[in-house]
Order: structure tokens, then C-alpha cells, then sequence
């Protein structure tokens, strides 16, 4: 791993010499030798190796776009790098927010003058699909280098994977938690524990909560703690079709009643206690939330001053379960396959440069509070310093990706709980009117679960 990262030290220090010549072609051209050093780039890469010491698009100037919808896209700052190795490459940043990005996109592909390059995210995998070039690097490079690829293979060919991957975490206020007299050795390792230490973090002033123990109103919290807290039980989110919902069962009911009793039996918090976890442990009024690697960005950019810890999602026992949750992935970018042969050309050629580039991995995991797939990261010394990432580090293969499945599981398991906590909805009729919603809106949806591509899938229920 340190030659890895001194060649691309190296690689780094020679662009600015190269830039530095005085040489026109060198100058001009890119990617040869510099006649005053008389040294080459470096290639780089473990199995996707890279290799500088080349012309681009035969050295003559050519631009490409790339949109995203994110400021901190890792891919951003790699360009900068990418163009000084290839001075007649110009890579064109276009952004768009979120909200207009998935409708504008498969617009502008539709024609000849998309965007050669651009991010995806895997939730719009359905629309963008149609798209996609498939990479230049075999399948099984990728998966030599990359862990999380073979979900994403479709007929020998890969169009985008994994660049990093997480899931959910408890974040803690240290404050409080020192408040309630409780140290590192208190974490908790099982839900049982749980319950106990967030009892330990609520208070109450005549009789109103002022202090949540835990806390899992709004968005991201129930309708997406269920989904691990099952799968740490064993029991699948999708049936044996991969394509029916497994919402309705015995597992879901005792997975919402432990989460139902904490607010009603235990009173650690309350469905009255605001409706946005993420604002209130941000104000200092909620101790615990389970969040997923966004509220590390959300914490540094709205609340600077919470001083807070995370340590993993508990689980039904201290033996290692089925799963610990689910995972996403942040995604590697797509290739327009109507932008012309040149365009495709220069996107592939960056493509591999930021795949056979560590720094570039690097980048996402911290950007995103996520994990590197690319294996020459698993034991890197700065990953692991992060405290994010070092406690995800030992359960990476123990994370399901069930696929980009339909916002109705999340949505309706959404409205699902606020029958049963706002509207006193009995709570087995709740789960099976969610269970006919979910159904309902897939009905034509052309999705299959990925579950079965999971190492572990056969240890299921």
C-alpha cells in the first residue's frame, strides 16, 4: 500500500514538471515524456492498471461534460488531476440539483449531445439503464480489484458498481452520554443493552420528556431501521420471486413492536418529540439516532458544535448474525453510449484512471462517511483512523444489498408507523395494509431482488 501511494505521489510531482516544460509538444499533448526530465508517468493500478505514457484522443483538444448533482463528487477533483496529464482534455463540470438532475439526464441522453460522463445513483438505475455503454474493463478485473461488483453484472458486462458503501450506524451525544454518568465500556452490543442505556439518556422535567434517549421520527429512522433489524433476524425483504415484498410477517411485528415499545412502554422518546431525529439530536435534544453515513455531512455543515460519537447498530445477540443491515452504494459514473466515439474514447480512458486510482476511492470513502470497495483499501492505515469507517471495517461482509428496490418500501413502512403511533392503528393491520400498499405499487415495477447474490444468502430463514 505505501509504494501504491508513492507512485501516485510520484505521478502528482511529475504532472507539475511536465507542466512546467517548455516543450510544445509535451506541453500540448499530454501524456508523454518531458524532454528536459526525461522521465515518464508512472503507471499505476493493481489489476486496472493505468498507464499515462500515451496520447488522449491523439493529442488533439477535446471536451467532455460530466454532471452531477453533488459539490464534494470525488469525480470533480480527479478531473482537475486528469487534465494535467492531458493538457488537451478539457472535463466540463455541470451540476444540477437533485430535484431536476433525474428528469433533465435521460433527456439530454436521449439525443447525441448528452453529457459523456455522469453520476449515477443506483435508485435511478430503471431510467438511466438504457443509456449506459458498458465499461472497457472485463467483469473480472473489476471484481479483483473491487468487492460489490457481481451484483452489478448483467449479461458478462458491467456498466457502473460500487465505488464505496454504507449503512447504518448509531450516532451518540457525548455530552449527554457523559451527563448519564456512562463511558465506552457501555456501549451497547445487543438491543437488549440498548434499551437500557437509552433509558439512561432521558429525562424528563414535570412529567415532559425534555431528553430523548433515542429518537427515530421522520425520515430515516423507522422505515429504515426495520429493514436491518430484520435482516439481523434472518428474514428476507423479498420473497423467493425476488420480486413480492416480505413486509407481513412475524419478524416485521416483532422488529416494530420492540421500536413501538421503546416510545410507549420504556418512554426513552416519543412520537410527539418533533418530527425531524436528525434536527433534534442536532439541537442537543436527542442523546441517540440511528442515521447512515449523510449525517456525518449533515452534522459538519448545521450543527458544527454537537460533539458526537458513533458506534455500530446493535443486534438481537452477541453472535454474528445473518446480516448486520443493508448497504448502498455510492456509484461509479456512467458512459453515454450516444455521445460520438471520441466523447466515449476520452470517458473510458477517465474511467480507468479513476478506478486503477486509490486516491480516487479515497476521496468517496471520506466524502461520503462510506467504505472503499477497492480491496487494496480494506487494512489502509488513513481509512482505518477515520472513526466512521474503522467501525464499519469488520462488518463489510456482513452487509445485503437487496437491490435498488422501490421508494415504496421506505414510503409506505413510513406511513406504516405513523398509523400505529399517531392514528392508534392496531398494529397487525397496520403491517398488512402496508404489505397490500407495497404490493400494489409494484405491481409493474420490472424489479428482482439482489439478495440471492449475497456470500451469506443460504444462512437466511
Amino acid at each position: 500500500m505505501k509504494k501504491l501511494l508513492g507512485v501516485i505521489v510520484t505521478l502528482f510531482l511529475l504532472v507539475g514538471l511536465s507542466a512546467c516544460s517548455s516543450d510544445s509538444k509535451s506541453s500540448s499533448t499530454g501524456g508523454v515524456k518531458d524532454e528536459k526530465t526525461d522521465k515518464g508517468l508512472e503507471e499505476f493500478g493493481e489489476t486496472i492498471k493505468y498507464n499515462p505514457n500515451k496520447l488522449v484522443n491523439n493529442g488533439d483538444p477535446i471536451q467532455i461534460e460530466y454532471w452531477t448533482w453533488n459539490d464534494t463528487d470525488p469525480v470533480i477533483k480527479m478531473a482537475k488531476e486528469y487534465e494535467k496529464i492531458y493538457p488537451n482534455v478539457k472535463i466540463k463540470i455541470v451540476k444540477h440539483p437533485w430535484d431536476d438532475i433525474w428528469t433533465k439526464l435521460p433527456l439530454a441522453l436521449k439525443g447525441k449531445n448528452g453529457p459523456a460522463m455522469f453520476g449515477i445513483h443506483n435508485s435511478q438505475h430503471d431510467i438511466l439503464i438504457p443509456y449506459l455503454a458498458p465499461y472497457d474493463i472485463s467483469a473480472s478485473d473489476l471484481e479483483a480489484d473491487f468487492t460489490s461488483v457481481e451484483p452489478h453484472i448483467i449479461d458478462g458486462k458491467v456498466y457502473y458498481t460500487d465505488l464505496v458503501i454504507n449503512t447504518g450506524n448509531i450516532y451518540y451525544n457525548k455530552k449527554l452520554w457523559a451527563e448519564a454518568g456512562l463511558t465506552e465500556a457501555d456501549i451497547p452490543k445487543t438491543w437488549d443493552q440498548f434499551r437500557e442505556v437509552a433509558k439512561k439518556l432521558t429525562k424528563f422535567k414535570d412529567g415532559k420528556l425534555v431528553q430523548a434517549g433515542f429518537n427515530y421520527n421522520g425520515g430515516g429512522g423507522y422505515d429504515a431501521i426495520w429493514q436491518g433489524m430484520n435482516y439481523q433476524q434472518g428474514e428476507l425483504m423479498f420473497k423467493d420471486n425476488g420480486k413480492t415484498v416480505n413486509y407481513d410477517n412475524e419478524v416485521t411485528k416483532k422488529t416494530t413492536k420492540f421500536l413501538v415499545d421503546l416510545y410507549e412502554v420504556d418512554k426513552v422518546g416519543s412520537k410527539d418529540f418533533g418530527d425531524d431525529s436528525t434536527m433534534s439530536f442536532g439541537n442537543g435534544q436527542t442523546a441517540m439516532v440511528y442515521k447512515w453515513g449523510w449525517m456525518k455531512g449533515e452534522l459538519a455543515t448545521k450543527y458544527p458544535d454537537i460533539e458526537y460519537g458513533v458506534f455500530p447498530t446493535p443486534t438481537p445477540t452477541e453472535e454474528i448474525p445473518f446480516a448486520y443491515d443493508r448497504y448502498n452504494g455510492e456509484s461509479t459514473p456512467g458512459i453515454n453510449k450516444n455521445q460520438s466515439k471520441e466523447q466515449q474514447a476520452v470517458a473510458q480512458d477517465f474511467l480507468k484512471y479513476l478506478l486503477a486510482n486509490d486516491q480516487y476511492s479515497k476521496e468517496a470513502a471520506f466524502t461520503y462517511a462510506s467504505f472503499p470497495t477497492k480491496k487494496s483499501l480494506a487494512n489502509d492505515e488513513e481509512i482505518l483512523s477515520d472513526p466512521l469507517l474503522k467501525i464499519l471495517a469488520p462488518r463489510i461482509e456482513r452487509l445485503i444489498w437487496p437491490g435498488p428496490f422501490p421508494a415504496t418500501i421506505e414510503t409506505t413502512s413510513k406511513q406504516v408507523i405513523e398509523n400505529i403511533l399517531y392514528n392508534g392503528q392496531d398494529m397487525n393491520t397496520a403491517i398488512k395494509d402496508g404489505q397490500e400498499k407495497m404490493e400494489s405499487d409494484m405491481k409493474d415495477a420490472s424489479f428482482t431482488s439482489l439478495e440471492n447474490k449475497y456470500q451469506f444468502f443460504n444462512e437466511a430463514n
